[in-house]
């Protein structure tokens, strides 16, 4: 699938920010949890723990909802993404990409960095994911209200 073509300013936002909000459900219900991500041109890389809740929902049903933004005090300052998707594990090849992609935004995650232990150990212990959106959203009140444009996958 080709990468999207996004707006300059919803590409902007994704760069800028490290942080997205992952919504699963699952057996005990709708979950949430913060993620780092790195966005890829296509979908967002994240790495988590199989023993989380979140990733737990994400195996027995990838679909999930994401959205990225700040804790802002002002509504009309209010921008950020939503999004809808699905989650894939990584594996081989598109896990060692995946990994190189997310230490270029997050130079602590570089193979050659040097780490605590505690970290090597984390890192070792972790799955890595794509979140493929399917639909997109910006979501920019400085111009007006609620204002919020859908971003084209061409999917």
């Amino acid at each position: 699938m080709a990468a999207p073509r996004l707006p300059a300013d919803a590409a902007a936002y994704l760069a800028e920010h490290h942080v997205m909000t992952l919504a699963t459900q699952g057996a005990a219900g709708p979950w949430a949890a913060a993620v780092f991500y790195a966005w890829d041109g296509a979908s967002l890389i994240f790495l988590s723990s199989a023993k989380s809740r979140h990733a737990g929902d994400l195996a027995a049903d990838p679909r999930c909802a994401a959205t990225i933004q700040e804790d802002y005090s002002d509504w009309p300052r209010i921008k950020g993404i939503q999004l809808e998707g699905r989650v894939a594990r990584l594996g081989g090849a598109d896990e060692a990409e995946a990994r190189r992609q997310y230490g270029e935004k997050f130079p602590i995650a570089r193979p050659l960095a040097k780490l605590p232990p505690a970290i090597v150990e984390a890192f070792a212990r972790v799955n890595w994911y794509r979140l493929t959106p399917s639909r997109m959203y910006f979501i920019d009140n400085s111009k007006g209200f609620g204002h919020r444009d859908e971003i084209g996958l061409g999917g």
